[in-house]
């Protein structure tokens, strides 16, 4: 196998708060993150508007504004949807309003987006599920309306889901994702993938150990993994090769990371991906 150049990576890998790039797929680009705490603060008064906050609030900063259903207080959904879910290629969601329900593979049945949003909590952030009438569900359920906005029903907006490595034949190495997160990566998110707490809270979410998410999540996978990296990393100017990202991605979702009972009743109906941890 002929291996790729090593490119530098800042493996600022889940969290991010700040603006986003342009996007490649086809779409109206979608809104900057600070272009969408603006729009949201420009809006009308009223019940709607304050669920709308309230969802963004939730969505940036998990653990505090939504307490008690993320207990290692490590991840939030802001680690994986960069800028809010205004981010393309890192799971936005913008348009998911109009794509759902849909159906799951992984649990055989037709999910709505509520569920789809407890998935998150108990897999990504190793957490409890909302109750689907609390009024958390529905801030993040009006938040996710409002980014949908203007997107024709039954249709997704620009850079839906994480991206894929183009070449599905690289072969992945562990050893060399090692020295280049040793190399690029510790610096940010600790040598042993530990993140950085400070003031309470974490500023960068660890990605591996007891409070990272557990193996039902998809970032445990090898190819989500991998594709999230190359779409984001290093953080607004991804430059990561295709070998390096499923490089990393290889050593990462290797490590250590909390169960996931429930993991018993995912596929029932067959199909369970190659690199599922379990």
């Amino acid at each position: 196998m002929q291996r790729t150049g090593f490119s530098a990576c800042a493996l600022a890998f889940a969290l991010s708060m700040s603006g986003l790039g342009t996007c490649a797929a086809q779409g109206t680009a979608a809104p900057a993150a600070d272009d969408v705490d603006a729009r949201i603060a420009a809006l009308p008064p009223g019940p709607d508007t304050e669920a709308i906050k309230l969802g963004r609030k939730i969505t940036m900063e998990t653990p505090q504004f939504a307490a008690g259903h993320v207990p290692g207080g490590a991840m939030s959904c802001a680690s994986c949807h960069i800028g809010g879910g205004t981010t393309p290629l890192s799971s936005p969601w913008i348009g998911m309003t109009g794509v759902s329900p849909a159906y799951s593979a992984r649990s055989a049945t037709v999910e709505s987006l509520a569920q789809r949003i407890n998935n998150c909590f108990q897999r990504s952030e190793n957490g409890i599920p909302l109750a689907f009438d609390s009024r958390e569900m529905n801030a993040l359920l009006a938040y996710m309306t409002y980014l949908s906005r203007g997107i024709p029903g039954g249709q997704f907006g620009p850079g839906r889901g994480m991206g894929k490595i183009a070449d599905a034949a690289l072969v992945p190495d562990p050893v060399h994702g090692r020295a280049i997160y040793a190399d690029k990566c510790a610096s940010c998110h600790g040598a042993n993938g530990e993140g950085v707490h400070s003031g309470g809270s974490y500023a960068i979410p660890p990605l591996w150990g007891d409070a990272s998410y557990n193996i039902g999540a998809s970032m445990a996978r090898l190819g989500p993994a991998a594709g999230f990296i190359k779409n984001n990393m290093p953080l607004g100017n991804a430059t990561l090769s295709d070998q390096d990202a499923v490089d990393v991605a290889a050593y990462v979702t290797q490590q250590p990371r909390p169960d996931y009972a429930a993991k018993v009743k995912d596929w029932p109906k067959g199909g369970r991906p190659a690199d599922a941890r379990y």
